[in-house]
């Protein structure tokens, strides 16, 4: 089998966020979290059946990323795991869907523009926790996670990556 038919059926999850140290913690970041947490638990006889990656650019035009790594490695959207935020998510909950997301998130909406289909899988992590003193989710999402909801997405992290590679 060639390289590109096997790239064409690998499992390839790319994990949202934005680049530098300023962003590392912060809640828009879940989908490069989640991607840390799964290279860590990767073994080596699982190696070829997933590709894990983290966006090298701002959530915004996360779709440039996405084309290219679907042109570069002849991907097929099926086989596209989106991992990101979701303020309609509580923290500590997640869905994985096919082909429908959040009712904003600019960055699956840049993907959905770039690539012209809704048709991939999103990796959708909760990290609404502000109950009844809502602030703006832009400004929400760009802080940092507390200690306390870090460890509550130790247990989300684990049930999605059991749920992607059985």
């Amino acid at each position: 089998m060639t390289n590109n038919l096997y790239n064409v059926r690998m499992k390839t999850f790319v994990g949202l966020g934005n680049p530098g140290e300023k962003y590392k913690n912060n809640r828009h970041n879940v989908g490069h979290m989640f991607v840390d947490f799964c290279i860590k638990r990767l073994t080596s006889s699982r190696v070829n059946e997933f590709k894990y990656l983290k966006t090298d650019c701002f959530m915004n035009v996360s779709g440039l990323f996405i084309k290219k790594l679907i042109s570069n490695l002849k991907l097929q959207t099926s086989n596209l795991y989106v991992v990101h935020d979701d303020l309609d998510i509580p923290l500590g909950k997640c869905k994985v869907q096919f082909g429908t997301g959040p009712k904003l998130h600019n960055g699956i909406l840049s993907i959905e523009e770039e690539l012209g289909t809704n048709d991939f899988w999103r990796v959708r992590i909760g990290v609404d926790n502000r109950g009844e003193n809502k602030i703006d989710g832009e400004a929400y999402s760009l802080q940092d996670f507390t200690d306390e909801e870090l460890k509550q997405l130790q247990p989300v992290f684990e049930k999605i990556y059991k749920q992607i590679t059985q």
